[in-house]
């Protein structure tokens, strides 16, 4: 069994052309994850190369170099964490991520700040924001539920962030979303 990196694997389709490209040439995989892929048998360097141009046409990027193959592996536990987990773990961030990669967090921190020129924190916010604009376009959880299923300690906290990575607030976002979609409907 091999396991391989794959970046800007980020959504379903993503998985389903890399498992087509995996087919095209012979090789069996056990599970196509999101940045991850474990193929049964070993991989020749040709397979390697290319699957690698395969992928690359198609705005993947096969990883090999360590770090970089480190850092998809933190934003993968992030993602995850954040956009396909029923519930954000009650531990604190650093020691979740730090115990799903069974690495030592500052190790991962300093990585990861290294190469993304970013903080991890600065990475979880940004994400944790995206989910709650996701929230707030669902219409079904108020900012008070929202705030309490991200975490946040206040409605105050989230929307303060809100702000400042987005420029607006979220009751006003989420008002720019419902006029554009009105617009749409009335087109």
């Amino acid at each position: 069994m091999m396991t391989l990196y794959i970046k800007y694997m980020v959504s379903l389709r993503c998985k389903l052309m890399v498992k087509d490209e995996l087919k095209k040439l012979g090789l069996r995989y056990i599970t196509v994850d999101l940045g991850v892929v474990e193929i049964m048998e070993g991989i020749t360097p040709e397979q390697r190369e290319q699957l690698k141009r395969n992928l690359l046409r198609s705005g993947l990027e096969l990883l090999d170099d360590k770090k970089a193959i480190l850092i998809e592996r933190i934003k993968n536990v992030i993602i995850e964490m954040i956009h396909y987990s029923d519930e954000l773990p009650k531990v604190n961030y650093s020691d979740y991520i730090s115990e799903k990669l069974d690495l030592d967090y500052t190790y991962l921190a300093n990585v990861f700040s290294e190469v993304k020129g970013i903080t991890i924190q600065q990475f979880i916010i940004i994400h944790k924001i995206e989910k709650v604009k996701e929230l707030l376009l669902y219409d079904e959880l108020n900012l008070t539920e929202i705030s309490y299923k991200m975490h946040y300690s206040s409605v105050a906290h989230l929307s303060n962030q809100f702000k400042k990575i987005t420029g607006l607030t979220p009751s006003f976002y989420k008002q720019l979303k419902k006029k554009r979609k009105e617009n749409l409907e009335s087109v």
